[in-house]
């Protein structure tokens, strides 16, 4: 493994999240405790759309697509229990969020809901600190469920940014990596995306094995997609990590080559004309940027990841797998 360190241009390689506010679909034939609801989630930043029962309910989400629904369980036509099963049912619905507002405390009433796929509850009378906490918590865990992937576990995109962004509020040192898999597209191409994926679940591993060999303070791990991943860490911990993560990794890809080519150290790619070419074992490119007392300062996580992903086309240019990072001083972002 080596070390480098150059200059970047910044460049944002990922799409920014989905910045409107969260859609709150309201679902109460009662229109007090609709509109009371109504109100306060208004209040709090929410946009808010309303439905007197289930029926119109589905009515609504036939053009809307609501983020999270606050539903009563007693109502005509169609009650809450039987919504929050026909939401389940449909595809594009069945990951919707919903709480259950109820005046019902027995357990065996909750189960009912619960088994229907209900979320959370709200038990009358309810003040709007709790109204605004569950909606919170509820779009919350949806959303981080959302972003997980279900190949490595680890969350994605909008997790990482707001893990920058919370580094950021915090004011401390911090740096943040950016991880690619090189000549991975040749080991899908030769072996298959099966065997593509055990690559991606070993160095999964790596990142984990290394995270515990380092200790605290703790190290946040992201998978942004395919073959790249993301690590936020102290900046004396980027070296440790890195160099733990790349050794593990190449020896188990090592295990993952088909001995043949493992021993001869390339594979055998076929390309369109019908003929073969070389392509050496996987290494890792890894690129880094710092926020430090004398060093860059940042305003925006797109900006950190932008510089980290630079870094991290650096680091591709050189042989076997290297991290570049960025050490500029006393720059900003906003320059």
């Amino acid at each position: 493994m080596s070390t480098g360190v150059v200059r970047h241009s910044a460049e944002d390689l990922g799409s920014d999240a989905d910045d409107r506010p969260d859609l709150i679909l309201v679902v109460d034939d009662d229109q007090d405790i609709a509109g009371f609801v109504e109100f306060n989630l208004k209040v709090h930043g929410y946009d808010v759309i309303r439905a007197r029962d289930g029926e119109d309910a589905l009515e609504v989400m036939e053009t809307k697509r609501p983020d999270l629904a606050v539903v009563d369980w007693m109502m005509p036509r169609m009650d809450g229990v039987e919504l929050t099963r026909r939401l389940r049912a449909e595809p594009l619905t069945s990951a919707l969020p919903v709480i259950m507002l109820t005046a019902k405390g027995m357990s065996v009433d909750k189960v009912v809901g619960l088994t229907a796929g209900v979320d959370d509850y709200l038990v009358k009378p309810f003040d709007t600190a709790e109204l605004i906490a569950r909606v919170s918590s509820t779009l919350r865990r949806n959303k981080e469920f959302r972003e997980t992937s279900p190949l490595t576990g680890l969350p994605g995109n909008a997790r990482v940014r707001r893990e920058i962004a919370d580094r950021m509020k915090a004011g401390g040192e911090y740096s943040v990596g950016y991880i690619d898999i090189d000549r991975f597209k040749s080991v899908n191409d030769v072996y298959g995306f099966d065997r593509g994926d055990e690559f991606i679940t070993a160095l999964t591993r790596s990142l984990h094995k290394a995270v515990a060999s380092i200790g605290k303070p703790s190290v946040f791990l992201g998978h942004i997609g395919g073959d790249d991943f993301v690590f936020i860490c102290a900046p004396d911990q980027v070296l440790p990590l890195t160099k733990r993560t790349v050794t593990d990794f190449e020896q188990a890809a090592d295990r993952l080559y088909d001995a043949s080519d493992a021993e001869r150290g390339y594979i055998e790619v076929p390309d369109r004309r019908g003929g073969k070419s070389r392509a050496a074992l996987v290494t890792l490119s890894i690129g880094v940027a710092q926020a430090t007392a004398d060093g860059r300062k940042y305003a925006d996580p797109r900006v950190v990841i932008a510089v980290a992903s630079e870094m991290k086309k650096v680091a591709k240019s050189q042989p076997g797998s290297y991290v570049a990072i960025d050490r500029r001083r006393g720059e900003s972002d906003a320059e």
